[in-house]
């Protein structure tokens, strides 16, 4: 959505003093020899910026003619493997990674397709095309829709687009007119017609959404968000939800997908990491603070009680200090 001076409310930022050719020594030192030193490999990879990793890596080759990603692989494994091979992806390539791992092989993960698609700018959306193109050779729209079907496709196509306007100005009559289509779309109507739903969610600038909601909740006496609940179901309904919450608030999206991810018993790792890496230096800050006003407890806290070991080490050491 809409990604106002949101460059800045990242934790991770460029490492100040930074030195490619030390950091490339220093981890080296970590790997090479019996034991791995993986305090010092998190310590310098979750404090230099996506630019500054790519300047050691390649520091690295020149000074030592290895890969520095095949050598962490072959001393790390598991999840905190993961989070360590996926920080050195730049979040361009980590984005198309991930929708490449969604959609390849039996079966889909919809929950990354919808997460990843339902809360980029039209920009971030029309360099991930680009570059997914370039990568794998596919055209991402076709991967997807030969791996979905009905209105969760659409959906998914819709927001493909990069289209959604832009304007940051809204119409009264328009609101009205959108949020009326809505009700009579929805509670109105015996069956809903998802296909208004589709085209008004998926496309209408943020702004003027925003005062839609408003206005469903004056009409229909329901959040937008209950309508969707109770009117649609599955794949459909989550991509919808996701899309509705990123228009109120990517931050606060992604706060309730980290505390989903972990509350109850079981962690879902996956988007816990995915949510971690992708948003460090773009707005993690406020997804940390949403997520404390409306959980009543900080990310920092949750993740520590909920992973353990280098696992942990790594992923507290992203999400950066307490909150309280």
């Amino acid at each position: 959505m809409a990604s106002l001076g949101k460059a800045s409310r990242g934790v991770i930022k460029d490492y100040p003093n930074f030195d490619a050719n030390h950091d490339a020594e220093l981890l080296r030192k970590a790997m090479k020899g019996l034991g791995t030193d993986e305090s010092a490999i998190i310590n310098i990879l979750t404090t230099r910026s996506s630019n500054q990793r790519l300047k050691i890596s390649f520091q690295y080759k020149t000074l030592f003619g290895r890969d520095l990603i095949a050598d962490l692989k072959s001393e790390l494994g598991g999840k905190f493997e993961k989070v360590i091979v996926g920080l050195m992806k730049t979040p361009l390539q980590y984005d198309i990674s991930e929708l490449h791992n969604a959609i390849k092989g039996a079966g889909t993960d919809e929950k990354c397709l919808i997460e990843i698609l339902a809360s980029r700018t039209n920009q971030e959306l029309k360099a991930i095309i680009q570059a997914y193109n370039e990568e794998y050779g596919k055209d991402l729209e076709e991967s997807i829709v030969s791996d979905t079907s009905g209105h969760f496709q659409r959906i998914l196509v819709i927001l493909l687009q990069a289209n959604r306007d832009e304007s940051t100005t809204y119409n009264e009559g328009a609101v009205k007119i959108d949020a009326q289509e809505l009700f009579q779309a929805g509670e109105l109507k015996c069956g809903t017609d998802e296909s208004m739903f589709l085209s008004i969610i998926g496309s209408k600038s943020v702004h003027h959404l925003r005062q839609v909601f408003k206005e469903y909740m004056k009409i229909s006496g329901y959040q937008i968000e209950e309508s969707i609940a109770s009117e649609t179901s599955g794949n459909l309904r989550s991509a919808l939800l996701a899309v509705v919450k990123c228009i109120r608030s990517v931050p606060g999206y992604f706060a309730e997908t980290l505390y989903n991810a972990m509350k109850g018993s079981g962690t879902d790792d996956d988007t816990l990491i995915r949510v971690m890496i992708s948003r460090s230096e773009v707005d993690l800050l406020d997804i940390r603070k949403v997520f404390y006003e409306n959980y009543g407890r900080s990310l920092h806290s949750m993740i520590k009680s909920d992973t353990s070991g280098d696992y942990r080490n790594v992923l507290l050491s992203i999400c950066g200090g307490e909150d309280n």
